[in-house]
């Protein structure tokens, strides 16, 4: 404990070096910004200040210092076609400066070429588009409730969706229990929702015997808290529990659009009544979708009591904008390619190996797990097994250790994990780079 702390004190004091423009312009920006940035997650930082950025193109950032950084983050995800790739650089300038509109509240052809690209991905026929991930599954959950007369939704305990409030839920000791931190929550989360483990049939079940929710909302591997896979038969236990049950089952891809061109939903055959999406399918605009089973779309459309129209409706102003198609359109035809993923795959393998030789080599109790183009080392072995599991083997000042001695020479990782996501642009030789600096500073700890 010692030892890390003296190398997490010399990190953070070579990240103050070498960083005063971005130092400056974060005390600048305090007087009026909350929290001294402009949406607060930036401020998570394992440092006494976040980067600034000046500019970024494929998986490269510059910062405000001049500093360029292999990107693993990828705007956690929101950048997972890389940062300003051409396809969609090009449709968003069409669009935006020659044709002219951003929103105008009417549809345009992109939408269905998108809502047709999507469909062929998921398997999920009628959809329709949000401007972010959190807005598609509060949504969706509206329109569970709806069909189903049921007033609860049933999560994974440390489970990710945005900031949709049904889904701050835990297990703990004493039972479940509002996640901790969660701020401003509108009502008990234990009087809306129900929460059971990643991988745990047997608790999915007892908690579905209840027969008053309406729909299990799921991230087929959990990626918030570590990412954790599913065990055998556990996600088809899942499709049966709820079928039988009478409970929708929303697949949250947000995250897990890294495991290929059409999710986990694809890779793995898997059969849900709704698939929510977000972040990487506008090359960076902002967009959300939702994708409804053809059943599921015609039980809604043909109820007589449901406006989904006007005061019913489901939608903001913004909401399928004609920009947002426009980027998704070229983004998901010609940047996240199926030839892009094999490609992304097998980037993340090579950083998968690459890790798990550096922990074996050092003898670590750590474990490294890869899903699609997307990978993260976890401190403990084995990989934990459901959400609760993986929240316990944090440590904080192991982690913004490593982040602090990546970002220092050159490697950004996502602030909020120890997660490396690989872009189109992504190269071997940036993931051989990581692979140096983290066996580096991994060496530097255990000796």
């Amino acid at each position: 404990m010692e030892k890390l702390t003296e190398l997490l004190t010399e990190e953070r004091r070579l990240f103050e070096e070498r960083n005063p423009r971005s130092r400056a312009a974060h005390i600048g920006g305090a007087s009026h910004l909350l929290g001294g940035v402009p949406m607060t997650w930036m401020a998570k930082s394992a440092a006494g200040h976040p980067l600034y950025l000046d500019r970024a193109s494929g998986a490269r950032l510059v910062d405000l210092d001049g500093h360029e950084l292999i990107d693993f983050c990828l705007g956690d995800t929101g950048a997972m076609a890389g940062h300003s790739p051409d396809p969609t650089v090009q449709a968003v300038g069409r669009r935006f400066g020659e044709r002219g509109g951003a929103t105008t509240m009417m549809p345009t052809e992109d939408a269905a070429v998108v809502a047709g690209e999507l469909a062929a991905r998921f398997g999920v026929s009628r959809w329709s588009f949000s401007l972010t991930a959190t807005d598609a599954n509060r949504w969706v959950l509206r329109l569970a409730r709806a069909v189903t007369g049921r007033p609860r939704v049933l999560v994974n305990s440390y489970s990710y969706h945005g900031t949709v409030d049904e889904s701050f839920i835990v297990n703990s000791g004493t039972g479940p229990r509002s996640r901790p931190g969660n701020v401003g929550a509108p009502c008990d989360v234990t009087l809306t929702s129900r929460v059971a483990e990643y991988n745990d049939l047997d608790e999915l079940e007892r908690e579905l015997a209840h027969g008053d929710v309406a729909a299990v909302l799921m991230e087929p591997a959990l990626t918030n808290m570590g990412i954790v896979l599913p065990e055998p038969g556990y996600l088809e236990g899942v499709r049966e529990l709820t079928r039988r049950s009478g409970t929708l089952l929303i697949n949250d891809e947000t995250h897990t659009i890294s495991a290929g061109p059409g999710g986990c939903t694809a890779a793995w055959n898997l059969d849900p009544d709704v698939v929510t999406l977000g972040k990487a399918i506008g090359g960076g605009i902002p967009i959300g979708a939702y994708g409804l089973s053809e059943s599921l779309a015609d039980r809604l459309w043909g109820h007589p009591d449901l406006d989904l129209v006007d005061t019913g409706g489901v939608g903001g102003t913004l909401a399928g904008n004609a920009l947002s198609l426009a980027a998704a359109r070229a983004t998901l035809t010609e940047v996240l390619t199926d030839e892009a993923y094999e490609r992304m795959i097998a980037l993340a393998t090579r950083y998968t190996a690459g890790v798990q030789r550096v922990i074996d080599s050092c003898s670590l109790p750590w474990s490294v797990t890869q899903l699609g183009a997307r990978a993260e080392y976890r401190f403990v072995s084995p990989a934990p097994v459901n959400g609760t599991a993986s929240q316990r083997a944090t440590d904080v000042d192991l982690e913004d250790y490593l982040h602090l001695y990546l970002v220092n020479r050159g490697i950004l990782l996502t602030p909020f994990h120890n997660m490396a996501l690989m872009c189109p642009a992504t190269t071997a030789a940036d993931v051989d780079t990581h692979l140096a600096v983290f066996e580096e500073a991994v060496r530097r700890l255990v000796t």
